[in-house]
């Protein structure tokens, strides 16, 4: 698994052992790049912050900050993946650049200050076939990890039709492989 845009482009992103994590595959995350920030509703990643949810190696929000954001900040309750994700921030030397929350996205509290206003590009990214994706992100708009205008995309099994989310209008929706990839907006 790589790195596959940005200045951190083909760097390896190491992913803790065993099957507890399931990383977005390079191909689908290349994919949630390009509608990211080529699609109808693209968005700029420069000086962004995000907020990578269940956050298993941090591929995704690694790979937000190769691409110009400023700050990524990474929820996990798995000690093996924030070590991972500690390790991959060590290795690309962006440290200074990410945020650590251990705990659960159905449970959190108020935001880092890091995030202002909240997050402008949430990725969640939960384990399937469990219903996180809804309560997680009504928590995180509940506790103010969302900005005003965000972009969340929501990594789920291919055969799951997220439900309507409140305050959130769909952008996209697209199958990759086992993964499905829907695109929120808030409004």
């Amino acid at each position: 698994m790589r790195i596959v845009g940005g200045n951190l482009k083909g760097r390896t992103i190491k992913a803790p052992a065993g099957a507890d994590v399931r990383p977005t595959s390079d191909r689908a995350r290349e994919s949630l790049f390009n509608v990211l920030l080529n699609g109808r509703n693209a968005i700029d990643l420069n000086g962004a912050r995000v907020l990578d949810v269940f956050a298993g190696t941090g591929a995704l929000g690694l790979e937000a900050l190769s691409r110009g954001a400023a700050h990524a900040v990474f929820v996990d309750n798995n000690r093996p993946s924030i070590a991972c994700i500690k390790g991959n921030a060590e290795t690309f030397n962006v440290t200074g650049d990410i945020s650590i929350i251990s705990g659960d996205a159905r449970t959190v509290g108020k935001p880092p200050p890091v995030l202002g206003a909240g997050a402008d590009v949430v990725f969640l990214d939960p384990p399937y076939k469990q219903d996180l994706v809804i309560p997680s992100l009504e928590r995180l708009v509940d506790q103010g990890w969302v900005s005003a205008d965000c972009m969340v995309i929501a990594e789920t099994e291919a055969d799951y039709e997220l439900p309507r989310v409140a305050g959130f209008d769909d952008v996209d929706s697209r199958k990759y492989g086992a993964a499905r990839i829907t695109f929120l907006r808030r409004v």
